[in-house]
């Protein structure tokens, strides 16, 4: 069930016991009219305004509690020995709201608050008024509704607790099955493809200083291992990262740039608006979106000229990475890895993404990021 759904229900309940016990009250009130002529209009009044008070008990519990209270002293004033039904729920629901000394302090004035309304309402000796106060309220229904309210707040903070608990012991195992496969990558990969980035440089190394020619397979082996390493030693330090260190973002968007420019590719960086107070998630996301656009077009796109445009709005951040490389606009994208990996980024944090061949030639790149949806 949504968040609007849940609270269109709680609405909707909240108006269903008010308007029931404002109904009961009404009936009841009516029935003791037969045998007391003391109620009028304004009775009748209180006693339905002191039932659909209810609805607000969860936003406002001590107005609520006063008003109940204030109705119930008002129709006993009148003559009417009705039970103060309405009270009973706003104590209960003060309670559960954590407001316990205030409707403690309310469930001992009312006793005597009804008990001066009793005499108010015909003059008649003191014992035979506290029967009547004692009729419309009984302490021990006092009690047990706040009993029950602080048991049920209780109870809500003990599952919020649980929940919390819940949460942080899988955060620790994802962290745990993070490092655990960093270190499996560290341990198997890193070594492999150190040897044959090794190997390929020094067979480069060797055939340069004989004067042979170098195959192009084996410098495609060179730049593949150097690409391989410089990958792998990301996705290390991405399975590493946790809140103690600081993660690369948007600050760190110049460093990619000039590293795409040592490999021969010419990049022009611009950054539109003032950084917005986005969260950590908002900004590791536009780094590995610009990395990510950058290699594919270092290791694909052929592609001589490549533009980078962030902008930063108020409310989201948009990325955008243009080439003028040898995608055609009938080109049809097959996504890899890389690429579904920024897509599933982008989805998680609630943004939109897409990557296509432009009309004029080459290949775009464009995420939207929401700031707001994603804190």
């Amino acid at each position: 069930m949504s968040t609007v759904e849940a609270g269109v229900r709680a609405r909707v309940v909240n108006w269903a016991i008010a308007v029931g016990v404002a109904a009961a009250l009404l009936v009841t009130g009516i029935s003791e009219q037969r045998s007391a002529t003391g109620l009028d209009v304004l009775g009748y009044a209180l006693l339905v305004a002191g039932g659909l008070a209810l609805a607000g008990r969860r936003r406002v519990p001590v107005l609520v509690l006063a008003v109940t209270g204030l109705c119930a002293v008002g129709y006993q004033a009148a003559g009417l020995d009705v039970p103060a039904v309405a009270f009973l729920f706003a104590v209960y629901a003060a309670v559960r709201a954590g407001r316990r000394t205030v409707a403690v302090a309310a469930s001992a004035a009312m006793p005597v608050l009804l008990l001066l309304a009793a005499l108010a309402s015909e003059p008649r000796n003191t014992a035979e008024a506290f029967a009547q106060a004692r009729g419309a309220l009984e302490l021990a229904w006092l009690i047990a509704a706040g009993a029950a309210g602080e048991a049920l707040r209780q109870a809500e903070r003990r599952a919020d607790e649980a929940e919390r608990t819940r949460e942080e012991a899988a955060r620790r195992r994802a962290d745990e099955e993070r490092l655990h496969i960093a270190r499996e990558l560290h341990d198997s990969l890193t070594h492999q493809i150190s040897v044959i980035k090794l190997q390929a440089e020094v067979a480069v190394h060797v055939a340069r200083r004989k004067g042979e020619q170098v195959p192009e397979a084996l410098l495609a082996i060179q730049e593949a291992g150097r690409e391989a390493a410089r990958e792998l030693r990301a996705t290390l330090e991405a399975l590493r990262d946790d809140d103690t260190a600081p993660p690369r973002g948007l600050d760190h968007v110049p460093e990619l740039v000039e590293r795409a420019r040592a490999f021969g590719l010419d990049v022009r960086l611009t950054v539109q608006g003032e950084a917005p107070d986005a969260p950590a998630a908002v900004d590791r996301t536009v780094y590995r979106i610009v990395q990510e656009s950058l290699t594919n077009i270092a290791r694909h796109a052929a592609a001589g000229t490549a533009s980078v445009r962030i902008d930063c709005r108020p409310d989201a951040v948009v990325i955008r990475v243009d080439d003028d490389g040898k995608a055609r606009p009938d080109a049809v994208v097959v996504p890899g890895v890389g690429l579904l990996g920024m897509r599933e980024r982008v989805t998680a944090l609630g943004g939109r993404l897409r990557a296509e061949p432009r009309g004029e030639g080459g290949f775009t790149v464009r995420a939207e990021l929401p700031v707001d949806r994603a804190s």
